[in-house]
């Protein structure tokens, strides 16, 4: 076992990166990040990574068990429910502590044409036929709204979707952060009346909301999930501080 309290952080978020670098100095603390590895080239973080799933909640207490770890960090992505459920889970069952880091939400301001929605299945149905809709949902969610043949999209996401994309959905790659100036010239372009987001927050992404205030576009928002109650933070100094009152 390590000599040192280990704190496993489930990342793949900028926020779990700075996290992780705010930590790899602090010789108290033995510090692993974990990536889900479902993207090709990610950011890595400070310190020991490790990569790939860990096999459902079993798999993960297993780890915790085997690496000793003191407390686990849920730093993933507030979409990211599945996860997160599983970090819970195993940490109950072996009685660890786990802290959330999480951004806070998106909130709607003056001007704002937003529709909130439960999932991205239900973003999908609310889309007006013949709509043409901005995407920034994923990979992984955009197949309800490729079965909507009535109307266009354009789907941005850091890499390629998994599934076959139809004539009617354009897929453009790109990664954040991004300028309001390049998303308000994104809509022009494309002639996009409609804008389909997940309430992800943070201002890395949160550019192409001011861009369809000023566009006068309506926003179909996509609700996070309800994940199970832990000690959270909505900042790194809030976690730091939290670390040292649950392993001081």
């Amino acid at each position: 076992m390590p000599d040192r309290p280990t704190i496993l952080i489930l990342g793949g978020t900028g926020e779990a990166r700075a996290l992780a670098s705010n930590l790899a100095g602090d010789a108290r603390y033995r510090i692993v990040s974990s990536l889900a590895g479902r993207t090709a080239a990610p950011l890595l973080p400070d310190g020991a990574v490790r990569r790939g799933g860990f096999g459902g909640t079993e798999g993960l207490a297993a780890y915790l068990r085997d690496e000793g770890v003191a407390l686990v960090v849920d730093a993933t992505h507030p979409f990211a429910a599945r996860m997160s459920e599983n970090a819970a889970a195993a940490c109950s069952e072996l009685g660890l502590p786990l802290a959330r880091l999480e951004r806070p939400a998106w909130r709607a301001g003056p001007g704002d044409d937003w529709r909130m929605v439960a999932d991205a299945r239900e973003a999908a149905r609310a889309i007006p036929a013949g709509a043409r809709a901005l995407l920034t949902v994923g990979g992984g969610e955009i197949a309800p709204f490729l079965e909507r043949g009535d109307a266009t999209f354009v789907a941005r996401m850091i890499e390629p979707p998994a599934i076959p994309v139809p004539a009617h959905c354009e897929i453009l790659l790109a990664r954040p952060p991004f300028t309001v100036s390049g998303e308000m010239a994104l809509m022009r372009e494309r002639a996009i009346d409609m804008l389909v987001t997940k309430n992800s927050g943070g201002a890395a992404t949160a550019a192409k909301l001011e861009a369809a205030r000023g566009l006068r576009l309506p926003v179909l928002m996509i609700a996070r999930p309800q994940k199970s109650p832990a000690p959270s933070a909505a900042t790194i100094a809030e976690m730091l501080a939290l670390i040292d009152r649950t392993l001081g």
